[in-house]
């Protein structure tokens, strides 16, 4: 398959915001990790083995360990420098450095849409949970930054007669379930949790997502440098169309949950075909008029 994304850019935006570290620029990561503890806290069962996968900072692990459920936890990386000295493993060519049926947890938090291959990445997950192994993960999706989207390309059709990609395409929740069901996870849950986060200007906004390590990592997108002339008048239309009467400018994250289970004879089982006691007609009706 063509990749979508430059994954050693991918690589390199992380690297360069973990250089540049801003105070509470990870935020929205600190909120996923608050996240995954409460439906965690709703798990009645232990987990002697966990992973946490790309989730670049420490905040999944630190959730894990705190949640009293876990007893080991490794950290899975694209690069060692993103471990900050911490233990863990690498992930190179799209390979979890991971043995089947050695994990009982695995997570990942606002990784998932960064990754070129995500079918194949779920299926390597579910390999390497033991039966009955649990895998929670948030990505980004859906609306995601829709208004930066919208003004970006505003601008970019109204200065030069047509468009680049700037901003990765993203799941939505249906799309989630149907990953899992595709990558062989039983009982499948996707659902959606939108975050709305204000700031004075459009570039507040990119500074912040350059500080997440957020950045254009698309194949497709242009290598001519963006011209200041662009991002003005994309600043323009951002204000222009979504300005709230305050004046600052909402920024829309949606956050796709996604749960599954390794497969095991435990497990509720859908009827099969036939096996109902009551038919579908007599619940329901037959639709048929009676004299």
């Amino acid at each position: 398959m063509e990749p979508i994304f430059d994954a050693e850019l991918v690589l390199r935006h992380q690297l360069r915001a973990e250089r540049r570290a801003v105070p509470g620029a990870d935020f929205l990561m600190v909120r996923a990790a608050a996240d995954l503890a409460e439906r965690l806290a709703t798990v009645e069962r232990r987990f002697p083995t966990a992973a946490t996968l790309f989730c670049r900072t420490e905040a999944a692990a630190a959730a894990l360990a705190a949640s009293g459920k876990v007893e080991t936890v490794i950290r899975v990386e694209l690069d060692g420098r993103l471990l900050d000295n911490s233990p863990g493993r690498i992930a190179q060519h799209g390979r979890l450095p991971l043995e089947p049926a050695s994990l009982d947890l695995a997570v990942s938090l606002l990784a998932l849409q960064d990754l070129n291959d995500i079918p194949g990445a779920l299926i390597q997950i579910r390999r390497a949970l033991r039966p009955d192994g649990l895998f929670l993960a948030a990505m980004a999706g859906g609306e995601t930054l829709h208004e930066l989207r919208a003004s970006l390309l505003a601008a970019e059709l109204e200065l030069t007669g047509g468009a680049s990609p700037h901003i990765h395409p993203m799941v939505d929740v249906r799309d989630a379930g149907a990953l899992l069901q595709r990558a062989g996870f039983a009982l499948p849950v996707s659902d959606l949790e939108t975050v709305k986060v204000r700031y004075q200007s459009m570039f507040a906004l990119l500074g912040d997502l350059r500080a997440m390590g957020v950045g254009n990592a698309l194949e497709g997108r242009t290598r001519r440098p963006a011209t200041r002339r662009l991002f003005a008048r994309a600043a323009e239309i951002y204000a222009e169309r979504f300005a709230e009467p305050d004046g600052r400018l909402p920024a829309t994250f949606a956050f796709v949950w996604m749960s599954g289970w390794a497969p095991h004879e435990s497990q509720p089982k859908p009827l099969t075909p036939g096996s109902a006691e009551v038919s579908l007609s007599k619940v329901l009706g037959s639709g048929r008029g009676s004299s």
